[in-house]
């Protein structure tokens, strides 16, 4: 059990990056960037009795910044923030007053903008080296910052239990009323040798989904997952159903309580023999198959394709800064936001 802090050498805007390693006494470890909250290894125990490397990333700093990676950029292991998926035309309106953000995804805004919380460096608050180490980053994000209101401050603590659950705790108060929806990209895969994830058995706790338009904007809309490619209520293989030229970019309303935390999504590697468990107190689980990641020397100078990964982003409605019907993502003065996600790897019995 321990909590390792490493410079990277690395300076930018001023911050030093650093790179915090978690480990438990099964030997599970996880490294994160206090850049962008990156995930950059999450190593875990297999089947088979061999370390293996669950998320997909680099093997250094540099590689994230480099800018062939920038052009087509996935996201890969960040945390995403202000605000997670699409609003629509980029617009919402808090209080009577209109606020127009960036818009980085046609006429949409996606992830908080050109330069989200995933692009910022993050200031190392706490360090705990108990029985389950830990670490809470924190960003303030300025008020006007990608046209967003309100001075927000975010705390995020990374957990790993003996469990081998790796607990992702937010919260964030702000001076002004804002919209927020925050979640993590990590892109997952169980296969010791990595490659496609048609093969991977999902099931995700949930019996609708949110309707999209061309864009990628949900309407408001919820649809029964029953009888469409969609419906993941039970275990099936990630690519029995799909368009294999699309995959999933979808968000699912989870059949639960609203804050609860519970069981969103499980997804088992018959190979590895691992699963991966992610609960979540949100409200909604976005499933994303990684249609468009196209990333050269990756970990080992592997290229990372199309569909060689999935990603469960646990979070609030997209766009429901614009849509009333759904759980409210504005926070206001005197509130705090909170939100816990857990990933839990266990072994298939």
């Amino acid at each position: 059990m321990s909590v390792q802090q490493i410079p990277t050498g690395k300076i930018i805007d001023g911050e030093e990056v650093t790179a915090i390693e978690l480990t438990n006494s099964k030997g599970t470890y996880v490294k994160i960037f206090n850049y962008g909250a990156i995930i950059n290894q999450f190593i875990v125990t297999n089947a088979k009795g061999e370390k293996q490397d669950i998320v997909l990333g680099f093997d250094t700093f540099d590689e994230y910044l480099n800018p062939a990676y920038l052009t087509n950029y996935p996201y890969l292991g960040a945390i995403i923030g202000r605000y997670a998926n699409r609003i629509k035309d980029g617009r919402f309106s808090i209080d009577g007053e209109t606020y127009q953000l960036a818009r980085n995804a046609g006429s949409n805004t996606l992830h908080g903008g050109f330069v989200g919380f995933d692009k910022k460096v993050w200031d190392i608050v706490e360090i705990n080296d108990g029985p389950q180490p830990s670490v809470t980053l924190q960003y303030e994000s300025v008020d006007g910052e990608e046209n967003f209101p309100g001075n927000l401050i975010v705390d995020l603590t990374f957990e790993l239990t003996e469990n081998d659950e790796l607990i992702l705790s937010y919260e964030a108060e702000t001076d002004q009323a804002t919209a927020i929806n925050l979640t993590h990209h990590g892109y997952f895969n169980l296969a010791p040798g990595g490659g496609n994830i048609k093969n991977h058995l999902q099931q995700i706790f949930a019996s609708h989904y949110l309707e999209q338009d061309d864009n990628y904007s949900v309407t408001g809309k919820l649809i029964p997952v029953e009888h469409t490619p969609l419906d993941f209520t039970k275990p099936k293989a990630i690519g029995q159903d799909w368009n294999k030229d699309e995959g999933y970019d979808q968000t699912f309303v989870l059949d639960k309580i609203y804050g609860d935390l519970s069981l969103a999504s499980k997804t088992i590697e018959e190979e590895s023999g691992l699963v991966l468990s992610v609960y979540t107190t949100e409200p909604v689980a976005h499933l994303y198959t990684a249609k468009y990641l196209e990333v050269k020397n990756g970990k080992g100078g592997r290229d990372y394709n199309g569909f060689d990964a999935f990603c469960i982003e646990t979070q609030h409605h997209p766009n429901a800064v614009n849509i009333p019907t759904f759980p409210s993502t504005i926070l206001r003065p005197e509130e705090l936001y909170t939100q816990t996600t857990i990933y839990k790897i266990s072994l298939n019995k």
